[in-house]
């Protein structure tokens, strides 16, 4: 037995647990437990627990071992591994028979791993202890940390809003310095003329008093000629005193001195008028010379006004000579366009005449079979005559009758049949005419140069050239500068020459397609003076020089009215509005007024619009004024309206330019009575602001701002255009208000057309290329399919403007 006890493991205790985990050098708690065993104490306090031990061993063999362990409880005692593995590893070493021996180590050992294990578990508290110590620290410095943070983000909002109203106090103190320094100028030039007028002043005051001095001279000599007479005069009367006797031999003498003295008198009087003559025509002299510079200014005014009169009639002239050979080249184009559109649309227009040719037939049969009915008719009243005459069986007479009417409900029902053809052929035509604009691409672009104009640089060549031959003719375009020669090519391009007419004739057939139920988008591309305005708007009160939009109105309202024969009625909704500074403002409005927006912009009460996309691509502004429009008048005195309300301001580069995008929405809903069928099609017209440098616009105060506002949005326009053309995942439409507005017309399922217009002048040739460029991307971009919009059933109400 005994060796069998002998050979047995020890029991697994806690303590050898956990001396099997210790297997690293890393753990931590071998590390705590070496760190706190170093040490003096620590051998000292282990010899005396064994001391203690051994001590009381008889003590624990006789039946006190509770008052050994209240001892070794009192002593606190520390282990290292080492000794920790030597105690667990220790082995009974007594006599093989001797059980008393064995009880004592036996007790003895107990009693060891007690203080070994009570040492243990006063470390694990301790441990734990510290753990929790280390987490509320950790959750206090958490809890600070988060504190810093939420402090460290006020003060940076706080800091950011202080840096904006810095950066506000800087521009206002900017434009304010710009005033001053406006001011200032002008006060040195006022005192460089007060200086230049105070020394002509000077010089006439000099030679006025040169000449009051001269006269002092003169009076001077005259006074000294004066008193030498009178000392003559003395001394003859001395002398004849003294000679008195002698006096009368010489009377004569005296009264010819007398006389002499009487003649210098006259000639004293004589000088004094002649001075006083001369004071009044030095006068006369000034205000002559007044007068005359005045009359030599007139009279320049007068020439260069008359010379201003003989350019503008030399201008008419020429005018009127190029409209002539304009007009001539015009003919020629369209006879050679027509061919064109003959050959392109041959087929379409084939199945069309067949049609035409067909319902044309059946027109004919129907007029022919009415005339024989009216024949039958007329045979039918003779019949009834015969009838009473003759003896004639009227069963023969009914069923002629019968067979006639038959004929006419054959003739009816051929009617609708034809009818319903020339319906089909006109969706028929419908769907080659939107075929043939996505062939041409979803986004086209046409440019336009516009002339030189009299502010234009002379003497130089125009910065632009167009192909004479080949097949770039009227879609090719040269950009000359400094003698290199940079190519473009788009759908259309027109030249100096080509009047209104020509352009919107390019554009009618995407026009029709509003009427159709497409959205349509066209907007016009640009520099400051190169003609946007007046490609868009034109001059409305000349026929021949309105703009694009008047004249797409105009097509609309035609067409629309035409379309009444086949059952079309239409309802039209006109809204305009303007992107002024970031700002939308709305042109209708009866309160849209330029103190309105800088209100708004200042923080002020002024109505804030915001812009909306439905789930059906369709756009709205909020708060917009949308009037109903059943007229091509109506809309003309809208656009009027909206041309009072637009921002329009004078730079160095034009003296009215358009300092806003202009848009002009016309909405379209139309339904087909016979047919019932519903259709919904968008018109967007838009007028971009003049992009333009500011190093030649001049602009400075309020003009710096809106040419900031200007250039941002069309900046973000081609940040948009990029990432078209580049196909990206992600188009930046909402960094500004016009590329969000435009978002359906650039990223949807919009037929969109873009008119970039280019200035001849060699002095913008940098703008004009960066147009051009721009342009080109526009054109290389692919956007959705157009979709044709059918809405619900629409109220008579809804389209009683027809």
């Amino acid at each position: 037995m005994a060796s069998r006890n002998q050979n047995k493991p020890p029991p697994r205790t806690p303590l050898t647990k956990i001396s099997n985990q210790d297997d690293g050098p890393n753990d931590k708690r071998r590390k705590v437990t070496t760190g706190r065993i170093m040490g003096s104490t620590a051998a000292s306090r282990r010899r005396q627990a064994t001391a203690v031990v051994s001590n009381r061993q008889d003590a624990a063999v006789g039946g006190n071992a509770e008052s050994v362990n209240e001892e070794l409880e009192s002593v606190k005692v520390e282990f290292t591994k080492e000794e920790v593995d030597v105690l667990i590893n220790e082995k009974i070493r007594a006599k093989k028979f001797d059980l008393k021996g064995k009880m004592e180590q036996m007790n003895e050992l107990i009693n060891k791993l007690k203080l070994c294990i009570k040492w243990f578990q006063s470390n694990e508290e301790e441990h734990i202890q510290e753990l929790e110590k280390l987490k509320s620290l950790l959750e206090s410095a958490e809890s600070r940390c988060t504190e810093t943070e939420t402090a460290m983000k006020n003060k940076e909002e706080e800091l950011n809003k202080v840096i904006a109203e810095l950066k506000q106090n800087i521009a206002l103190l900017q434009n304010k310095l710009a005033e001053q320094e406006s001011l200032k100028l002008d006060a040195i030039n006022a005192h460089k003329r007060e200086k230049e007028a105070m020394e002509e002043l000077e010089k006439v005051h000099a030679s006025l008093i040169e000449e009051h001095q001269r006269a002092k001279h003169e009076i001077m000599d005259v006074n000294q000629k004066f008193a030498s007479v009178n000392a003559d005069h003395k001394r003859l009367q001395e002398y004849n005193k003294s000679l008195q006797h002698y006096n009368r031999q010489l009377q004569a003498d005296v009264a010819t001195a007398n006389d002499s003295v009487k003649r210098i008198e006259k000639e004293k009087s004589a000088i004094v008028e002649n001075l006083s003559t001369l004071r009044g025509h030095h006068n006369l002299l000034q205000e002559q010379l007044t007068s005359s510079k005045a009359l030599q200014d007139e009279a320049i005014k007068k020439k260069e006004s008359l010379g201003s009169e003989i350019v503008i009639l030399r201008g008419e002239l020429q005018q009127v000579r190029e409209d002539r050979d304009r007009q001539l080249s015009h003919v020629e184009e369209l006879n050679a366009t027509v061919a064109k559109y003959k050959d392109t649309t041959g087929k379409s227009f084939a199945m069309l005449d067949d049609l035409t040719s067909k319902s044309n037939a059946l027109e004919e049969r129907c007029s022919s079979q009415t005339e024989q009915i009216q024949i039958l008719q007329h045979q039918l009243a003779a019949a009834n005559e015969k009838l009473k005459i003759t003896d004639l069986s009227t069963s023969e007479i009914r069923a002629e009758f019968e067979k006639k009417n038959r004929v006419v409900s054959e003739l009816q029902e051929r009617l609708r049949e034809a009818e319903l053809q020339i319906a089909d052929g006109e969706n028929l035509r419908k769907k080659l005419h939107n075929t043939i604009l996505e062939l041409k691409g979803n986004i086209r672009v046409f440019c336009r140069v516009r002339p030189l104009l009299p502010d234009d640089s002379h003497g130089t060549d125009p910065a632009v050239a167009f192909p004479t031959s080949g097949e770039l003719v009227g879609r090719g375009i040269d950009l000359i500068q400094s003698g290199q020669k940079y190519p473009f090519t788009f759908d259309k391009v027109f030249s100096y020459d080509a009047s209104q007419q020509d352009v919107f004739v390019e554009i009618s057939q995407l026009v029709q397609s509003a009427l159709d139920g497409y959205k349509v988008c066209v907007f016009a591309y640009g520099q400051t003076g190169s003609g946007k305005t007046f490609t868009m708007m034109g001059r409305p009160e000349a026929p021949e020089q309105k703009g694009l939009i008047p004249r797409s109105l105009e097509q609309i309202f035609q067409t629309s009215q035409a379309l009444k024969t086949q059952g079309w009625r239409f309802k039209m909704q006109a809204s305009m509005l303007e992107i002024y500074n970031e700002t939308i403002r709305d042109l209708l409005s009866p309160r849209s007024t330029s103190s309105d927006i800088i209100r708004t912009e200042n923080g002020g009460s002024g109505k804030q619009y915001a812009i909306r996309h439905d789930a059906n691509g369709n756009t709205y502004v909020s708060d917009l004024t949308i009037v109903d429009v059943c007229s091509i008048n109506e809309v003309s005195s809208l656009l009027q309206q909206a041309a009072q309300s637009r921002s329009v301001g004078k730079t160095d580069m034009n003296e009215q330019s358009s300092r806003s995008h202009f848009v002009f929405t016309l909405r379209i809903y139309g339904t087909n009575e016979s047919t019932e069928q519903q259709v919904q099609g968008v018109l967007n017209l838009i007028d971009l602001a003049g992009s333009e440098r500011l190093a030649r616009s001049g602009a400075t105060g309020d003009r710096l701002k809106e040419t900031q506002a200007i250039n941002k949005s069309l900046s973000c326009l081609s940040d948009v255009i990029f990432a078209l053309a580049k196909k990206e995942d992600h188009a930046p439409f909402r960094n500004s208000k016009l590329t969000y507005l435009l978002q359906p017309c650039l990223g949807g399922n919009s037929k969109t057309l873009m008119f970039v217009n280019i200035s001849p002048d060699p002095s913008s040739t940098n703008e004009s290329l960066c147009s051009l460029r721009f342009a080109a991307r526009v054109n290389s971009c692919e956007i959705g399919i157009p979709r044709r919009q059918t809405i619900r059933p629409l109220e008579s109400s809804r389209l009683s403007c027809g």
